[in-house]
């Protein structure tokens, strides 16, 4: 099999590590493939990258091809998610000032309950609060307008700015933002670098949010099959490497070298373990699933996930929940993922859409090979999404 060169795009955080791992530990090279990875300082960079040709593939923020289809955001160009990179891996925090006022009423960061946090902010807020995100369409916006909406915050004076990843700890040690929700490592950079606490993981608002995705230009995911299916199997091989308790140190260490993320391996464990130190107190928490590469279906795209994103990309627009929740279905490719991973040990589905936020228990469903259990994806206030009821 001749070897090609494949142009990868990705920004540093501990979840482009399939990307990473594909390459670094040879789960590339036996389908012929050399990744290319090359890293952007923005979401924005990587979007471009990938919609003009300049990289072939992308660790991509999964609302960003959902929100293309959709007209938003400048760029149009028809992207395909192929699958799904990483499940939740996103953490909120506050600066030192609305820590020590938190701490002042009593709020004991219990690290899992995503109302009572809401509550204790709200109460501590004093006036307008700015959140920092690493961009306009990202799973970061959308669990946090959710959170917002259905708590206390929803009455808040609230600024969403962007910022990236790189640059949260020093926007909020600064001051340019009173929080953030930021994917890891950079969160845990920001309370070893003594800017602030970390308050909630992303999954205690959303159990099972599809983080990232393996994007691809739609028409070279038409006209380059093999190729894409070449890199589908690398990257989820490397994804149940990850998954893999005895993988994380070695993981950790490759990850953390300059030319990726350039910290150190001890944060970097932090992600991949759950066991997080949240505040400059060494208060420690400990989260399970805090970012999923494997288990669960975890990289296959569903549709109802893509039409989940559409549908609160509508309502934040004031666009049509029906036509966005269209032009989404064809964004999460099912089908490409059941035709390029036939045939290997990936669990398929029997459906390609669900009720989100339905599964309260790890729960059976029936797949190709019979025995695919879905794990919890259950939102904090008890709600599910039936793409059907929300025409």
């Amino acid at each position: 099999m001749k070897t090609v060169t494949l142009p990868t795009g990705y920004m540093p955080l501990v979840d482009a590590a399939p990307l990473i791992i594909a390459q670094e530990m040879g789960f590339a090279e036996p389908e012929g493939l050399t990744l290319d990875l090359i890293a952007a300082p923005s979401w924005s960079s990587v979007r471009d990258m990938l919609a003009f040709g300049r990289v072939d593939a992308a660790h991509l923020l999964s609302p960003v091809p959902v929100a293309m289809a959709m007209g938003l955001g400048g760029v149009t160009t028809p992207l395909s998610a192929v699958s799904v990179l990483s499940v939740n891996g996103d953490m909120i925090g506050v600066g030192r000032a609305l820590e020590e006022r938190l701490r002042g009423i009593g709020y004991d960061f219990d690290f899992s309950d995503a109302r009572r946090a809401a509550q204790a902010l709200r109460r501590v807020a004093g006036g307008p609060l700015v959140f920092g995100v690493p961009f306009p369409f990202s799973m970061h916006v959308e669990l946090l307008r959710y959170w917002f909406g259905a708590t206390d915050l929803r009455d808040a004076s609230i600024e969403i700015r962007t910022i990236p990843p790189p640059l949260m700890a020093g926007a909020l040690a600064d001051g340019d933002v009173d929080a953030f929700c930021v994917g890891e490592p950079w969160g845990s950079v920001a309370v070893d670098q003594g800017a602030g606490a970390l308050l909630l993981p992303g999954s205690a608002i959303w159990a099972f949010a599809p983080e990232k995705v393996l994007a691809v230009r739609t028409d070279w995911a038409e006209t380059e099959p093999h190729l894409l299916g070449r890199l589908m199997r690398a990257v989820w091989k490397a994804g149940r490497w990850l998954a893999q308790p005895e993988s994380r140190t070695t993981a950790a260490e490759i990850l953390s070298r300059p030319a990726y993320l350039g910290v150190s391996p001890e944060l970097i464990d932090r992600a991949l373990t759950g066991r997080f130190t949240i505040s400059g107190r060494a208060e420690q928490r400990e989260v399970q699933d805090f970012v999923c590469f494997h288990h669960g279906a975890a990289t296959f795209p569903w549709r109802s996930q893509a039409k989940w994103i559409a549908h609160r990309l509508s309502l934040a627009n004031g666009l049509s929940s029906a036509d966005a929740q269209r032009v989404a279905g064809a964004v999460f490719r099912s089908d490409l993922y059941r035709r390029h991973m036939a045939g290997t040990d990936a669990e398929l589905p029997g459906a390609s859409e669900k009720l989100e936020g339905a599964i309260r228990h790890s729960l059976a469903v029936a797949s190709q090979k019979g025995r695919l259990s879905l794990m919890r994806d259950a939102f904090f206030d008890g709600q599910f999404f039936d793409p059907d009821a929300q025409k």
